[in-house]
């Protein structure tokens, strides 16, 4: 069974990745794994990848598309299937990886879409709070601490509303098309995600159960 899963900031897919992967043994394939692996392992694009990354530049779409044909093209997917999380992220990348499924010889069998409401997206992501003194972390709405004070705590500026309102829009902007380019194949499952983590993975197994 060869499986996307795809999400917004906050919505539980790795979460849901974890569970996929326990229960149907399929191969984990998420972007930062696999281009660590690649970099450790000095493949030839592994070692193009960190020739940009030692430079603090941006990984082209091409080093990153040939990353994902090598993992691709390893004896443990023919075997186990695989699920791919953090890939693609761009429309661009979408079609670069239909060509490179058609190279391999491979088809994807589903796109499992969790889809949350962004205003409790933001909601969930804007809401971390660090005590000043201990470090310690809090959620003002899902985690408060007992003797709230305002000046005694803060924010990091990745958790600031503005910032992770932002993050939502470009990843909105970013993920429509793909979800778009997967539904005219009638590959996209979508799975209501404000729901406890057991009740999604439930919703989630019946999809790919019957995909099996």
């Amino acid at each position: 069974m060869n499986l996307l899963i795809m999400g917004l900031p906050g919505a539980g897919k790795g979460t849901q990745a974890t569970k996929i992967v326990e229960e149907f043994g399929v191969a984990h394939i998420s972007t930062g794994d696999m281009f660590r692996a690649a970099m450790a392992n000095q493949t030839e694009m592994g070692v193009l990848a960190k020739s940009y990354i030692d430079k603090g530049e941006l990984v082209p779409d091409e080093v990153t598309n040939g990353i994902v044909k090598e993992r691709l093209a390893q004896d443990d997917i023919k075997e186990k299937g695989f699920l791919l999380d953090g890939y693609p992220r761009t429309i661009e990348q979408a079609h670069a990886l239909d060509q490179t499924l058609a190279e391999l010889g491979l088809a994807l069998d589903g796109v499992v879409n969790i889809e949350v409401d962004p205003n409790s997206l933001l909601e969930r992501l804007s809401g971390r709070i660090i005590h000043k003194k201990t470090g310690e972390t809090f959620h003002k709405v899902f985690n408060p601490p007992a003797d709230y004070n305002e000046e005694d705590y803060y924010q990091r500026e990745d958790d600031k509303p503005e910032t992770v309102k932002r993050r939502l829009d470009v990843n909105i902007a970013q993920g429509a098309p793909i979800i778009e380019h997967y539904r005219s194949q009638s590959l996209v499952y979508d799975i209501q995600g404000n729901q406890e983590i057991d009740d999604v993975f439930k919703d989630i197994e019946k999809v790919l159960l019957k995909l099996k």
